[in-house]
């Protein structure tokens, strides 16, 4: 698994979102929903909605064909069928703020925010990297330069549980620092590309609001 460290001032302030973007359903997110809204009757005749564009579809509608990979769509379907509040690009700001947090949490070895967040077979995983880090006496000094993009690229219902898979480019620095805070690999002054993909899940009959990351993926 390839890891990425979010840049200070951009994980304080997409974790203060990560609750109310990949968890709490106020019930008003319908008003973003990720399909066409009904024509506005009391609008002049000719006039185009609020907030649409000269082909018809509205700013939020051009969102979702940019952020949704095509083979996607129709499991993105079934989802808003199932759950009327989901909304594309709420989810995609909380899975950013979550792809930030987990990998804060391993790189700094955070265990207790591992648990809170993923899956207990991926939390494992991230626990025996930092467990053998730490035994090696290395340290981790990775610095994200840039998230290039984050779409949608895969949605399924299995047993009642959503399943919303989630591709991210990223631009990242990355050194390894020995116990003497040696470097011994990396170099904090050429970024990589990387690209990974982490499917999130939540089951929809549950009352916890939250989503977890159930598999990560590189490619």
């Amino acid at each position: 698994m390839t890891v990425i460290v979010v840049l200070a001032m951009i994980f304080a302030l997409l974790a203060l979102r990560l609750y109310s973007v990949l968890g709490r359903r106020t019930g008003h997110e319908q008003q973003q929903r990720q399909v066409p809204t009904p024509v506005d009757n009391h609008r002049p005749a000719g006039s185009a909605p609020s907030g649409a564009q000269a082909d018809g579809r509205t700013a939020a509608e051009r969102v979702v064909d940019s952020s949704v990979a095509v083979p996607a769509q129709a499991g993105l379907r079934a989802l808003i069928t199932a759950d009327r509040s989901f909304d594309v690009a709420q989810f995609l700001l909380g899975a950013r703020a979550a792809y930030g947090m987990i990998l804060e949490a391993f790189w700094k070895g955070d265990r207790e925010t591992l648990g809170k967040y993923c899956a207990p077979d991926v939390q494992e995983a991230f626990v025996t990297a930092i467990d053998q880090r730490e035994a090696d006496g290395l340290v981790l000094d990775n610095r994200l330069v840039r998230i290039e993009d984050v779409r949608i690229v895969d949605v399924r219902i299995e047993g009642g549980a959503a399943f919303v898979s989630v591709h991210f480019d990223a631009d990242l620095s990355a050194v390894t620092r020995d116990r003497d805070g040696t470097v011994v690999a990396g170099s904090l002054d050429d970024a990589i590309g990387t690209a990974e993909t982490w499917t999130f899940s939540r089951h929809l009959a549950s009352r916890d609001p939250n989503w977890e990351l159930v598999e990560t993926d590189e490619g």
